[in-house]
């Protein structure tokens, strides 16, 4: 058979196949990789993933190519080439990225945080806010995490599980340089504080735009390089306050900076803000008030 022979009965098998079920097969194929790539996005499992995504590339090509200029024994062999160096891939992947597979698998049948409502949304932001200023006033650290659409159960799980309804009060307490929780991170999924006394991941000292900056910052950097989390920390030596997603450290960011960027991250773009978040807004106002008063009667 020709060359030419063979391009055309290529060609001549392909149009053989039925439209609808070639549609179906490629949307199928992009939804497991989409759900793949969507998985280990910010992981150190994405680098390897681009690595073999490229070498079964190459293997797709080299077949096609094999299949027209040798044919079938040579696309056979190759075949067989491919079948073993994609299952010892599969295995190698296992192995190598257990940690990353194992958070992925917690994901699956979690909630996420767009499915509170607006207004238990805005009362968590109002709580947030009210606990941060307080911690950045009292120079005390904390590490708030706020879940989005990736889960992180694998965390929370080695924490302390409390499952509070999240409030100014309860991050103060937990915070408070005296309590058993203070060191570590809270979880905040929806309008619940999920896990406390959490460890995170830590970044390398070099992804931080400080060097005086320490394990607190290091720690909110770490995890949003894992996940799509939002997460609010605070200093305890000079009582800044920053945000960090998608692996990177904002700079210092005034309460009412930190309560608009809240607002744009977590509530939905086509969604005002709602009556509840003004009025919590005016209770933050009243307490800095009356916080500077007292200062003021103290002087």
């Amino acid at each position: 058979m020709s060359f030419l022979d063979r391009i055309q009965a290529l060609f001549g098998r392909v149009l053989t196949y039925s439209p609808l079920e070639v549609a179906v097969e490629l949307v199928l194929i992009w939804f497991v990789i989409w759900g793949i790539v969507r998985f280990v996005k910010g992981t150190r499992a994405a680098g390897a993933l681009r690595g073999v995504f490229v070498l079964l590339m190459f293997l797709v090509v080299a077949t096609i190519v094999l299949r027209i200029l040798g044919g079938g024994e040579a696309y056979q062999r190759l075949t067989f080439l491919s079948d073993r160096f994609l299952a010892i891939v599969a295995i190698a992947l296992i192995v190598v990225f257990q940690p990353e597979l194992r958070r992925a698998l917690i994901r699956l049948g979690e909630g996420t945080f767009f499915r509170s409502t607006p207004g238990e949304i805005a009362q968590t932001i109002d709580a947030i806010v009210e606990s941060a200023n307080y911690l950045s006033r009292a120079k005390f650290g904390g590490l708030i995490v706020i879940e989005r659409s990736v889960g992180l159960g694998g965390l929370a799980e080695e924490g302390t599980r409390l499952e509070a309804k999240v409030s100014a009060p309860l991050l103060e307490t937990i915070f408070y340089p005296g309590s058993a929780l203070h060191d570590l991170a809270v979880i905040i999924r929806g309008n619940v504080v999920w896990a406390a006394a959490v460890q995170l991941p830590l970044a390398e000292p070099g992804d931080l735009p400080d060097d005086s900056l320490g394990a607190r910052h290091r720690a909110a950097v770490g995890v949003t390089k894992e996940s799509d989390a939002v997460v609010v920390v605070v200093s305890e030596e000079t009582g800044r306050i920053r945000t960090a997603e998608r692996g990177r450290l904002s700079e210092p960011l005034a309460i009412n900076e930190l309560r608009t960027l809240l607002q744009n991250r977590l509530m939905d773009e086509r969604e005002t803000v709602t009556e509840a978040t003004s009025a919590g807004a005016r209770q933050t106002q009243r307490r800095e008030a009356s916080s500077e008063a007292d200062k003021e009667e103290a002087a």
